[in-house]
């Protein structure tokens, strides 16, 4: 008859594996501490800032032309929602080129992926600044995000290479941190420049930071990818360990969210992404209508409030994930649970995302002047502070449970969350018309409460879950 203690290893078998190999032999976690000493701390630091610009790109490409829609719509003689589906493909764009970045970065390296993708940013970024009709700015802005696509998939993927175990959560904390300064910065710089000079302008700065992020990445980036694990996937994949050139299947990573562990996590984190969105993408109809506001700069000031929520709860929950897992982890003498780091999602989920987004639409519709604007602001930090809360302890579970397919299984999960961002952003606007702005939050709220139930379930029974499907998970001696 099993005990309690064996029926639990016989369900979840990285468990069984982890307690095992905590007691392994030397050789193996000698080999295991070498790919984290590979450099040496001052060159992951540089290592990590080069990954946290070019992290930075994409952020600074949406949030500087979301302010500048009206003015782009009115140049261009189209309309504020014809104008916001060059949004929506820029997002589709973006899911596809990050799956097919990240699944070569796993096979060939973070750092020729870098060097392949930053020039696609560089020249869709000239296009858009010289786009002058619709279609062109479409397409442009096609190959712009899918240049941009790459910060932040392959991103994650090179400090899961570098950072250790304990180290992860706050390394992916501090890593979203800087670039979520993007979402500060960028609609306050795009304001400016759309009422200022023209809108084309912070395309052309988005070029030059391009190129500036670009040519470090030649001279100094060095290859994080474990050698022996890029030979062994290419030889996988059917090709040569040495040379030669493998096709590969981007959307194959797709099929990594059969594991109900990243499938529930990425559902509840898509929850707390869309009221980002709902609040974000039509701010500049919904602030200026119910507050009176024509100015695109002022309009890009609220989106700083947002941007200042990310860059604190980025680390901020990157540091109560690490923290989770060392303390449970003792606790437990020394047995390693992965769902330990998710329990720093939970204030997130259960109440900064859904009540700031439930409380910024009837702020607008019921409280005028600056009191009514006080209240929008702080509802904008609020939600910036709770998607990080959600979404940056769950990026570094995904790095923890399939570590030799870090970017692979953070960019699925990634298109997903995109994917649904894209539908609901072409239908935010229309649905704003024809109700309230707080008729509009509501349903967004409410699913966002649905994410959080879909993190205490996965949360309370992870271990048995991930005994349902095996995609390959990673062991405490892979980590």
């Amino acid at each position: 008859m099993l005990t309690e203690e064996d029926a639990l290893h016989e369900e979840t078998p990285l468990l069984a594996q982890a307690e095992a190999l905590e007691s392994g032999s030397s050789a193996t976690l000698t080999k295991h501490d070498a790919q984290y000493n590979r450099f040496a701390t001052a060159q992951k630091r540089s290592i990590f800032a080069l990954l946290s610009w070019v992290g930075l790109l994409p952020f600074l490409a949406s949030g500087s032309f979301v302010p500048s829609v009206p003015e782009i719509a009115r140049e261009l003689h189209s309309t504020g929602p014809v104008i916001n589906l060059a949004i929506t493909l820029s997002i589709t764009s973006a899911v596809v080129g990050s799956l097919v970045w990240a699944t070569y970065s796993g096979t060939y390296g973070r750092r020729s992926i870098y060097l392949w993708s930053l020039p696609c940013l560089c020249i869709g970024s000239v296009g858009v600044a010289l786009a002058y009709s619709v279609p062109s700015l479409m397409i442009w802005r096609i190959v712009q995000a899918l240049g941009a696509s790459s910060g932040l998939s392959v991103g994650a993927g090179a400090i899961g290479d570098i950072y250790r175990l304990e180290e992860r959560g706050t390394a992916m904390g501090i890593f979203f941190g800087a670039c979520f300064v993007g979402p500060a910065i960028a609609p306050v710089a795009g304001g400016l420049a759309t009422h200022y000079v023209t809108w084309r302008a912070a395309q052309w700065a988005l070029f030059i930071l391009s190129v500036a992020a670009y040519i470090p990445m030649v001279l100094w980036l060095p290859e994080t990818l474990d050698p022996e694990t890029a030979k062994e996937k290419r030889i996988d994949a059917g090709g040569d360990a040495e040379v030669g050139f493998v096709w590969l299947n981007p959307f194959k990573s797709l099929a990594l969210l059969r594991s109900p562990n990243i499938a529930l996590t990425t559902i509840a984190g898509t929850t707390a992404l869309l009221t980002d969105y709902a609040l974000l993408i039509p701010l500049s109809y919904t602030v200026g209508k119910a507050y009176n506001i024509t100015n695109e700069a002022i309009i890009g000031i609220f989106f700083l409030a947002f941007g200042l929520g990310n860059i604190i709860g980025a680390p901020l929950a990157g540091h109560l994930a690490d923290r989770a897992v060392i303390t449970e982890r003792a606790r437990r003498g020394g047995t390693w649970v992965p769902e330990d780091r998710l329990h720093a999602t939970l204030s997130g989920a259960l109440l900064l995302v859904p009540l700031s987004t439930l409380f910024s639409g009837l702020a607008m519709v019921l409280v005028r002047g600056p009191a009514g604007i006080a209240i929008f602001v702080a509802c904008l930090f609020a939600n910036g502070v709770g998607v990080d809360v959600v979404l940056t302890p769950a990026s570094s579970y995904y790095v923890d449970i399939l570590h030799s397919r870090s970017a692979e299984v953070w960019a699925a999960s990634s298109a997903v969350r995109q994917f649904a961002v894209a539908l609901a952003t072409a239908g935010i606007l229309p649905l704003i018309n024809t109700i309230s702005a707080a008729a509009a939050d509501a349903p967004f709220a409410i699913v966002a409460w649905d994410g959080f139930v879909l993190i205490v379930v996965t949360i309370r029974y992870g271990d048995r879950m991930r005994g349902w499907v095996d995609v390959g998970y990673s062991t405490i001696a892979d980590n």
